[in-house]
């Protein structure tokens, strides 16, 4: 309690320094003294040790353009959905590429990738036509069928194995999906 008293005490002395005599103006709604941890600079958020990482608020803003962008029923092509993510995607990781988030980029690629199943199980609409997409992706019938009679709805069937194996890391690249982490690991000197 008493180190948000001496905060709050440093800021009001800084605050009146920089308005009195810098004739500087403040925001009082942005400015507040506190660990450097708890803060966010930009989207990135300095720890301790003086890394820099990704602000978990600029992570879910993120994640939210990609919920936006790979809705379900928004009526557009396979592709299209693929070409928004990557010009999003990109210029995401472009911008967060001097902080240290590789398993944050892992995680997100991952979850993208399970979205991107949804979108295109849902757009085989019934089974039979989910089962033929995924034997043609090279997935054994019995499998297929197995995710296709699945009542259990679209995010957990895109968790099965049977989409899993179909629509692999591998497809995804062949459908022109950037991976984040990827992308990242080449922006790194």
């Amino acid at each position: 309690m008493q180190s948000l008293a001496a905060g709050a005490r440093v800021l009001a002395s800084v605050t009146t320094y920089l308005e009195e005599q810098l004739r500087l103006r403040v925001n009082r709604a942005k400015s507040t003294a506190a660990p450097v941890e708890e803060r966010k600079f930009l989207g990135h958020r300095l720890l301790g040790d003086g890394t820099q990482t990704i602000a978990p608020q600029s992570l879910e803003r993120a994640q939210d353009r990609v919920r936006a962008i790979t809705r379900r029923n928004r009526g557009v092509s396979f592709a299209q959905v693929v070409r928004e993510l990557n010009s999003f995607l990109t210029g995401w990781v472009t911008y967060f590429r001097f902080a240290k988030a590789k398993g944050v980029l892992t995680d997100l690629g991952s979850w993208v990738r399970r979205k991107l199943r949804c979108v295109r199980l849902k757009q085989r609409k019934r089974a039979k036509s989910i089962a033929d997409f995924l034997h043609g992706l090279g997935v054994p019938w019995n499998q297929c069928w197995t995710t296709a009679a699945c009542g259990k709805g679209w995010w957990r069937m895109a968790h099965t194995p049977a989409a899993q194996q179909g629509m692999s890391n591998a497809w995804f690249q062949a459908q022109g999906l950037v991976n984040p982490l990827d992308r990242y690991l080449l922006l790194q000197h």
